[in-house]
């Protein structure tokens, strides 16, 4: 719902007021592809391995008498952050029957570009919390879902607080609550390519026939009952195959080397970035030795020219404090999310 600030006069001028804002990012996905959705139509769609640390915090101040088109962004070149500031701007004006104008927007963070964490979309859901900040407003998470697929043609689904959802992310809405969470799962993160970033435009779209169709329909039945039965092994083979099925567009040449390096250490599957090349090894958290597992699997990864970069888990942690949405909401609810470990992040730097 909506916070209020009051009664404001049709046509008034906005004064120059500031907000801020910030959003996560994520690890890449469990799964992806195309499913029917409750018309039965064929829908892309998505399944994101949720991490906690790397974010991106946005601060907005509006420039009164300024064109509502108008918005200097900082660092340059954040085109899709600045789309998302004029959306945000015209449709909390008009919540606040206000003349829309122009701003600046400054914004700041540690999210690799180009490995499939959700850079693009951390940029914009924090910019639009920052945006309806300065307005004294929250916008609900359908509205910002809406206005970031505007801004981005696509959108992962971090401005949604909790749940393992599969996410219609080039329409911005929710196809099935899967659940809670996502099993319990211990991830040790890497990056292949030697992280170069993907341009994920010039990716070539694949096609999706009927025989596709029923395999995605599987493993979201599959996925399904790992997160009803909290079943880590089972979400390791999920996020396998749907790995695997996106090498006909990726081709990631350390593929092969990777689910060797996850069967020999005994870990459940392997996650990916469908847009990018951020990846993990899954392991059950209930593994007899895990801690030597995860030191094997990391000297592995380097072993085979693999970039360890993260060993974070899918287990929320419990907290009272949300600033994710700028000053007007500190002392709300908090997104549930994983506990990651409290050590820096060693994503690499692009």
């Amino acid at each position: 719902m909506t916070r209020s600030a009051g009664p404001v006069a049709p046509g008034a001028r906005p004064r120059d007021r500031a907000g801020t804002g910030h959003a996560a990012c994520h690890h890449g996905e469990i799964l992806q592809g195309v499913f029917l959705d409750e018309r039965r139509r064929p829908c892309h769609g998505l399944v994101t391995l949720p991490m906690t640390g790397p974010g991106t915090r946005a601060a907005f101040r509006l420039l009164p008498d300024t064109p509502p088109d108008q918005v200097a962004v900082t660092p340059a070149g954040r085109s899709k952050a600045a789309r998302a500031a004029v959306l945000a701007v015209r449709e909390c004006a008009a919540r606040r029957h206000e003349e829309p104008c122009g701003g600046e927007l400054r914004l700041s963070g540690d999210i690799p570009v180009g490995l499939g964490m959700g850079s693009s979309t951390s940029d914009v859901i924090a910019t639009v919390r920052a945006v309806a900040d300065s307005y004294g407003l929250r916008l609900p998470p359908e509205t910002v879902a809406r206005l970031a697929v505007r801004a981005e043609q696509a959108s992962d689904p971090l401005m949604l607080d909790s749940g393992a959802l599969l996410f219609a992310h080039r329409e911005g809405r929710v196809l099935e609550v899967l659940g809670a969470a996502l099993p319990p799962a211990v991830v040790v993160g890497c990056s292949l390519g030697g992280g170069t970033p993907v341009d994920t435009l010039s990716l070539p779209a694949r096609a999706c026939g009927a025989h596709d169709l029923a395999t995605y329909e599987h493993l979201r039945r599959m996925l399904r009952r790992a997160v009803a039965d909290s079943d880590p092994a089972l979400l390791g083979q999920v996020a396998t195959a749907s790995a695997r099925l996106s090498q006909h567009t990726l081709r990631h040449e350390e593929f092969t080397g990777l689910t060797a390096i996850a069967d020999r250490v005994g870990a459940t599957g392997v996650q990916i970035a469908h847009s990018g090349n951020v990846a993990g090894i899954l392991f059950d958290p209930a593994t007899p030795g895990l801690n030597r597992r995860l030191h094997a699997c990391t000297r592995a990864l380097a072993g085979e020219g693999i970039t360890p970069t993260r060993t974070f888990t899918t287990r929320p942690t419990p907290t009272t404090e949300d600033a994710s949405h700028g000053r007007t909401h500190l002392g709300g609810h908090r997104p549930t999310g994983p506990d990651t470990s409290r050590r820096r992040t060693r994503l690499p730097s692009l």
